[in-house]
């Protein structure tokens, strides 16, 4: 006999399956390898119905891959076969055009079983620091040259793990300790989830999880619809153009509300590039599925009902809907670039609610780091991989400014310097604030960020540049300014290029400016006060108060001397 259960129990469990893969997603922070997770939180988990819908998130994590796993799981079901599915299995893949839309993620899938029947999925994706190939960067001229391909597959099977495709995973990476701990830290932390889902279960008496999955997607899909209902309906058009590789790319969309649906239709797009910026539409799904979702409806949970309303559309071999075998490894760039490119065109449709244009993608790079070879290097000199994760600042928001070096639309963290110098035998010289770098508006755009990194006595170094807004920095919304641009170069004034792999010699560093985040309106409509705490904070030089904000000079000599004295402005 089925046992019944009201809507209070069943929030009382939804709101249980949200902790729960909190859980997971904590679990695979604490005990993977790569500094990507462990520090920056670059990762996702879910657990998911028979079916292969989402039921529910972790809240760590980050939207491209939280929602391009949306998607995941439903390839496994159909590649493994569920005659083929047994307690103890653990699926996996890289599969760009199957998983979240690079070599340089894993996604890990474990059948959740109950009582000896199927009730579920959990799965998670993390970033890994290496994949072989040429290493993460956009250089490649296809899929086949930017790292080792795992189809989906069994990575263990009834409790046994594959230890074939172990040695061969091990056999083509350069960090083969570091890979495997973190495929054995996904696995783990989907069991985690599982032991917690089954706990529940048993709670509340549940020998399966068809009820809650309904009361999940039917009352998500309704609030979800009623947002958009609320809208206007009618279409706009927005577009952006940034650095791209060794041309400029330009993004188009069209935005539609349409009833039941919005519509991003990205024809007009760039077609493909021939090096590895180019984006899976799995990827920019996710990032367009996000940016309308936060603007209408953030406090709807996301799960499958709560996305699926929201449609993307885009040529094929576009530059947003890469197909086989084009080079993708840094489509995180274009994919980051989606939200202020949609939110250019839902700014027409709804005036006053989303932000300015800001860095968008993540200010990354590698370094690949070996003995010196100009010289007889020291007995300590090692090779190692470094990957870091570092931000521009966000956009300045119709009430509020941007923030300082934080990542939107990734939600990443930036890396601490300790955890990256403790990674491998990399100097972090300088790691600072860059003041001027948002742009001026009634509302300021997030600063950037200066730093400056080098390589430990003996050693010489790659560095994989993933950088952009270099010649194309944030747009100023509505009467706003634009943030600054992006700037790279050796320290003794070697100009550099914002992406790609260059050779940095013993004894050289390299210096990096991150861009900032456009402003919001007039910025001769900003509080003065707001100009004043600025300019004490160091957040802007006086000539910018001046110029930009109509600060009087007797102002600014009353700032200057109540630092002095060190009083409150």
């Amino acid at each position: 006999m089925v046992k019944q259960h009201s809507k209070v129990s069943y929030q009382v469990m939804w709101n249980r399956l949200i902790s729960v893969v909190e859980e997971q997603a904590q679990a695979l922070v604490r005990t993977a390898f790569s500094t990507s997770v462990r520090e920056a939180g670059d990762l996702s988990a879910g657990v998911y119905d028979t079916q292969g819908r989402m039921l529910a998130q972790a809240v760590t994590g980050t939207p491209g891959h939280v929602n391009a796993m949306a998607d995941a799981v439903a390839h496994f079901i159909r590649r493994i076969g569920r005659d083929n599915m047994f307690e103890g299995d653990v699926y996996i893949t890289n599969d760009p055009w199957e998983g979240t839309g690079h070599l340089h993620d894993i996604t890990m899938v474990t059948p959740s079983f109950h009582g000896g029947a199927l009730v579920g999925f959990f799965a998670c994706t993390a970033h890994i620091v290496d994949i072989g190939g040429r290493g993460f960067g956009a250089d490649a001229a296809s899929v086949y040259e930017e790292g080792l391909y795992l189809p989906i597959m069994k990575f263990a099977e009834r409790g046994t793990v594959d230890e074939t495709l172990v040695r061969i995973v091990r056999g083509n990476v350069r960090e083969p300790d570091q890979l495997i701990g973190d495929m054995y830290a996904l696995a783990t932390c989907n069991e985690i989830g599982h032991r917690r889902l089954v706990e529940m279960m048993r709670e509340f008496d549940l020998g399966d999880l068809d009820g809650i999955a309904e009361f999940i997607l039917e009352n998500s899909r309704r609030a979800t619809l009623e947002r958009i209902a609320a809208l206007p309906q009618k279409s706009a058009s927005g577009e952006m153009t940034v650095d791209g590789f060794d041309v400029p790319i330009t993004l188009k969309v069209k935005v539609s509300v349409e009833g039941n649906r919005i519509l991003s239709d990205f024809t007009g797009s760039s077609g493909l590039d021939k090096k590895g910026i180019n984006c899976p539409l799995v990827y920019a799904k996710a990032y367009a599925c996000y940016a309308l979702k936060v603007a209408i409806a953030p406090e709807i949970p996301n799960n499958h009902a709560s996305l699926l309303p929201f449609e993307i559309a885009a040529p094929e071999n576009s530059i947003v809907n890469a197909q086989h075998p084009a080079p993708v490894a840094l489509r995180h760039i274009v994919g980051h670039f989606v939200p202020d490119t949609v939110y250019n065109a839902f700014d027409k449709i709804v005036p006053g609610l989303v932000p300015a244009e800001g860095a968008g993608c993540l200010c990354n790079f590698q370094v690949s780091l070996r003995p010196r070879s100009d010289a007889p290097a020291p007995a300590h000199a090692r090779r190692s991989e470094v990957l870091t994760f570092n931000s521009g600042g966000s956009g300045a928001r119709p009430e509020f400014d941007g923030l300082n070096a934080t990542a939107f639309p990734s939600g990443v963290m930036t890396m601490p310097i300790e955890a990256t110098e403790h990674a491998g035998p990399v100097i972090i010289w300088r790691k600072e604030l860059r003041p001027d770098s948002g742009g001026a508006g009634k509302t300021r755009g997030g600063l950037g960020q200066f730093m400056e990194v080098g390589a430990m006595e003996g050693h010489e170094f790659d560095i994989q540049a993933m950088f952009d807004r270099g010649d194309h920095p944030a747009r100023g919304s509505r009467g706003g300014k634009n943030g600054a641009s992006t700037t790279i170069a050796q320290d003794d004034g070697t100009p550099m290029r914002v992406k790609g792999k260059q050779f940095v010699p013993h004894g050289r560093k390299v210096v990096m400016a991150f861009p900032g985040g456009a402003g919001y309106g007039d910025p001769s409509l900003r509080d003065k006060a707001a100009v004043r705490r600025d300019l004490a904070r160091g957040y802007i030089s006086a000539e910018v108060a001046q110029r930009d904000y109509g600060l009087a000079q007797s102002e600014i000599n009353a700032v200057e001397a109540a630092i002095a004295k060190g009083e409150d402005v």
